[in-house]
């Protein structure tokens, strides 16, 4: 199969580039930095060096594909002038016209966990996901859509390294007693090439895991890798949350937007279509593998 990979090399793409290339198929990833071409061709694939802002580029680079992942790139939540609603919208419009017009018949497309959530219903940051979706299926009906929704990812844990370092704990309106479904970005990588290899037809939804642990569990492992067996997951308010971000730089609407998504998984609005749809299979990367990256960034840091 033709399949065109956005994400450039990044946590998914680049396990998936290197899964789908050792299957024999003719990849081409999307990268908006020239410096990625070679690692890129290094692994097997084709580079096209553009941006997910221009249409027509995509398009171009669509067109003859057999199937395409889309994926929304991460934004810079400390950029006061970001409007990420915005972002997403103007990045799921291209990716629609695109698709339209090019041709493409099967689609995968990177949501996330609470991506059934519309405004107003708890899903704060993660309203932009819902929005690609709801644009992604106004295209006709005989382009089949799988929405990848996984759930929250292990490096996220990476953003509390600060606070772990200087205070000895993590500190957030989630978590705690409450149960948190982690995901590693390997395995849907994998689910991800297990969904671009199988026909499909109309639009579907799938789930994908790794582990379920609640936060103290987390901290718990996280602590045994760190060596730091008190390590405690201190359940605080919404307002300690939002001021704990806006305090460190952050977006102070986008701050608001994770405050709430944070305080939905908490009460469980956020993940109840996932445990009603949840994966039968877990992934196979547990928390404990990815505890070990995470110690070692975490020592290399205090080195450094």
């Amino acid at each position: 199969m033709k399949i065109i990979l956005t994400g450039s090399l990044g946590h998914i793409s680049k396990p998936l580039t290197q899964e789908l290339v050792e299957k024999g198929h003719a990849v081409t990833v999307i990268s908006s930095k020239p410096d990625k071409q070679s690692a890129i061709e290094a692994l097997g694939a084709i580079a096209a060096i553009g941006s997910l802002q221009d249409a027509d580029f995509l398009t171009e680079t669509f067109t003859g594909a057999d199937a395409v992942y889309t994926m929304v790139p991460p934004a810079n939540y400390f950029d006061h002038t970001l409007d990420l609603l915005a972002h997403y919208h103007r990045i799921g419009t291209n990716y629609a016209q695109a698709i339209g017009q090019s041709g493409v018949k099967q689609v995968v497309n990177l949501s996330t966990i609470g991506a059934h959530l519309a405004a107003g219903e708890g899903s704060g940051i993660l309203l932009g996901a819902y929005t690609v979706e709801q644009i992604l299926n106004t295209l006709p009906t005989d382009v089949a859509i799988t929405h990848m929704r996984p759930t929250s990812f292990y490096y996220n844990l990476y953003g509390y390294s600060g606070m772990i370092e200087a205070e000895g704990i993590i500190a957030a309106n989630y978590g705690a007693d409450g149960t948190i479904p982690w995901v590693s970005p390997v395995d849907i990588a994998a689910a991800i090439a297990n969904e671009l290899e199988k026909p499909l037809v109309g639009r579907t939804v799938r789930y994908v895991a790794s582990e379920e642990l609640t936060g103290n569990e987390t901290a718990a492992i996280l602590g045994a890798a760190l060596e730091m067996p008190d390590l405690k997951w201190v359940l605080i308010s919404d307002e300690q949350t939002q001021q704990g971000l806006v305090a460190i730089g952050m977006n102070p609407t986008i701050a608001a937007g994770l405050v709430e998504m944070y305080a939905s998984l908490y009460t469980g609005v956020l993940a109840e279509n996932y445990y009603r749809h949840k994966p039968a299979v877990m992934g196979n990367v547990k928390l404990k593998d990815f505890a070990k990256e995470f110690a070692a960034a975490f020592h290399q840091k205090q080195v450094s």
